[in-house]
């Protein structure tokens, strides 16, 4: 019968199913377009060529594997600011190479020494389940020339899988299962344990500490506005869902009622910042029922007031001491600030970050958001389906046979 047919039929049809086809045909057309000028507009230029989710198989597999694309752009070579010493990232070790021991990779001040850089060190954590969140993680930075980080691993096969695509990575000694273990269940309550007792172990080391969870992204380089509040112990993000500021200033201290939000916040290495780190700890490990984020807005209003000064928007807080400020929703955005609200266009402010918060599905519902804020970064045929054609073929039979 061929394709003759069916077109032949189609130009015979009613008026209403005219329509359908040619919308259907438009809507080819235009997706077509879209997707081939993504793929060959510099635009979407990008320097990542590494695999996902595949462990090396041999110490010799290297970088020069399928690159990957965010929102179907090609990512290729493009220039990278200068980092001064820091060791290049995505640089794979030399052919050849056997994987290290790994005691080569404990937390120790000298290994974050090597990441620091004008004593700031970035930092995330996770288990092999999130790889392609990491990945993604460490791409943001490195495109917005930010190599000061480093990768907590929660596992040995995340481990090695990092340190084979040059990702600067350090063991957590956690023993931690390598698959999704869901959010609210005792493994996850496990993992939040363990942040508490990493920022209680780098706190000593004397840097300031940019602590994320892997479900977020960053879209613009913080550390240029967390060093506008020098004064600052601690700066968090927060559940909150009004604005309380219409500019990029710190969200105010009285008016937010969400709560603190410990996916993204930032230390600095203050007597104040590590009395509050220690008790802590301490606390989630006194009493396995505490979740680790409830501990942490608990301790912060022992009290909370009065303020800092008039002008920074920071807030005495803890015990008195702790100088502490609540990052602004609309640009430390939340999943419901940032997908649901665009906050941050309302208000024609540029976003620094999203925290895949307030989201549906679990883990997929949070690698869905991010693909479709094209933030997400996935192997070439998560883009290239070699069953596009076939099922747009199965679906005009489907339209043909109901009339």
């Amino acid at each position: 019968m061929g394709w003759k047919t069916p077109f032949k039929e189609m130009m015979n049809s009613k008026p209403l199913f005219l329509t359908m086809y040619g919308t259907v045909l438009v809507g080819i057309v235009i997706s077509a377009v879209y997707v081939f000028s993504a793929v060959y507009s510099p635009d979407w230029a990008f320097s990542w060529n590494i695999s996902q989710h595949v462990t090396p198989s041999s110490p010799n597999q290297t970088l020069e594997s399928p690159s990957l694309r965010v929102g179907g752009g090609v990512m290729s070579p493009a220039p990278r600011p200068q980092i001064g010493k820091l060791k290049p990232i995505w640089e794979a070790p030399p052919p050849g190479s056997k994987m290290p021991p790994l005691e080569t990779f404990r937390l120790t001040k000298e290994l974050v020494q090597e990441r620091v850089k004008d004593n700031v060190i970035v930092a995330t954590f996770g288990n092999y389940a999130f790889m392609d969140f990491i990945l993604t993680w460490v791409k943001h930075l490195t495109d917005l020339g930010v190599e000061n980080l480093l990768v907590g691993a929660m596992d040995t096969k995340l481990l090695e899988a990092l340190y084979w695509k040059g990702v600067p990575v350090f063991d957590m000694g956690s023993h931690m299962s390598t698959i999704d273990v869901g959010w609210g269940s005792p493994t996850f309550h496990k993992m939040g344990r363990e942040k508490v007792v990493l920022i209680d172990s780098m706190l000593p080391f004397g840097f300031e500490l940019l602590m994320c969870d892997t479900d977020m992204v960053w879209l613009k380089n913080p550390l240029p506005y967390l060093a506008r509040y020098p004064e600052a112990d601690v700066l968090t993000s927060t559940d909150q869902v009004t604005p309380t500021v219409t500019d990029d200033r710190l969200d105010n201290w009285k008016e937010a009622g969400g709560a603190y939000n410990i996916g993204i916040f930032h230390w600095r290495p203050t007597d104040s910042a590590k009395k509050l780190a220690k008790e802590w700890k301490e606390m989630l490990l006194t009493d396995d029922n505490v979740w680790d984020q409830n501990g942490f807005n608990d301790l912060v209003h022992k009290q909370l007031g009065p303020p800092v000064d008039d002008e920074s928007g920071l807030v005495y807080a803890y015990d008195g001491t702790l100088k502490f400020g609540l990052l602004p929703a609309s640009i430390f955005c939340s999943g419901h600030t940032y997908f649901v609200q665009a906050m941050y266009q309302q208000l024609r402010l540029e976003p620094y970050a999203v925290h895949t918060t307030f989201q549906y599905a679990g883990t997929e519902g949070k690698r869905h958001r991010l693909r479709e804020a094209m933030a997400f970064y996935d192997p070439p045929e998560y883009y290239d389906s070699p069953g596009f054609f076939f099922l747009l073929y199965i679906l005009m039979l489907h339209v043909r046979s109901m009339y």
